[in-house]
């Protein structure tokens, strides 16, 4: 098996677990803001801690930053930033299965951003396929407590769909980001790139989120670090998230490791059951099943 499969699995595990404690952490009173910020500031030095170790275990040093790296991370830094507070939000919106559903339309939203900013050819199977992921959000993105009776393009103009369709892109192009932040690195091997980048982008993100807390939300930043023994989990579990998805996208190329970073759902629905309680109207269950079934046959079929 390759390494980058088992390290795949383990970071969609890790997430899993993060969004289970961000969604916690909305629920209890921090703001959006706040939830997305505590996925940061605790995984910053916990990274560079790992950073620093592997230095000094190995005897090496820093490898060369060029302007290539700068751009890859901070770009991103930034578009994960944006994407977790999506998230975030959406689980104000709806339960936990679909909000972390509508995540996962990033591998549909990577192939159709491909063709129009890359011109990469989509076949006829794959824009099948992306036409049933299309339907599987359109009818998730309907919420089941509205009775009336709407034309078939209203469902994708509320703030669920907006919310959920944003953060998968952003979360997509972040992973490419990444990848290529890691890779214009001047020497080392898989893990110490990874570890490096991570610190680096962590570290970025740290400083975002507390200047947008401290100009936006003031008072936010403490009750952060007043929740800490929840807050401190969250960015522990951020941390050997992100390390995995770093190691992955160091590995393999970013495609591969989000279309198996898919097994996140199988993650999420336990969770979802066994955690929050939370049951899927039949509904939701048809459009996170056609969701997931246009992710396979794109996998599969491109």
């Amino acid at each position: 098996m390759a390494l980058w499969i088992p390290i795949t699995i383990g970071a969609a595990f890790a997430q899993n677990l993060r969004f289970m404690l961000q969604k916690h952490l909305r629920a209890t009173g921090l703001s959006t803001g706040g939830a997305t910020f505590a996925r940061f500031v605790f995984a910053f030095p916990l990274a560079g801690i790992l950073a620093g170790a592997l230095l000094i275990m190995r005897g090496e040093t820093l490898p060369t930053f060029g302007a290539r790296f700068w751009i890859f991370s901070s770009l991103g830094g930034l578009s994960q930033i944006i994407a977790t507070m999506c998230v975030v939000a959406l689980f104000a919106q709806r339960n936990f299965a679909v909000g972390i559903t509508f995540k996962k339309t990033e591998v549909v939203l990577a192939a159709i951003f491909g063709f129009v900013v890359l011109g990469d050819r989509i076949s006829t199977n794959g824009f099948l396929a992306i036409i049933v992921g299309l339907i599987g959000v359109i009818i998730l993105s309907d919420k089941p407590d509205l009775k009336s009776v709407k034309k078939w393009y209203h469902p994708l103009w509320n703030k669920s769909a907006a919310l959920g369709i944003t953060s998968g892109a952003l979360f997509g192009f972040s992973g490419i980001a990444y990848r290529g932040a890691s890779l214009s690195l001047g020497h080392g091997d898989f893990l110490l790139r990874a570890t490096i980048t991570l610190a680096c982008v962590t570290a970025f993100q740290t400083l975002v989120m507390a200047i947008f807390l401290w100009v936006k939300e003031q008072g936010e930043l403490q009750r952060v670090f007043a929740a800490w023994r929840v807050t401190a989990l969250v960015g522990l579990t951020g941390m050997i998230g992100s390390w995995f998805w770093f190691m992955a996208f160091t590995l393999q190329n970013a495609a591969y490791v989000k279309a198996l970073g898919q097994i996140e759902l199988v993650f999420t629905f336990i969770g979802s059951y066994f955690v929050f309680k939370e049951r899927n109207s039949t509904r939701e269950l048809i459009g996170i099943a056609l969701v997931v079934l246009s992710i396979l046959l794109l996998v599969l079929w491109r």
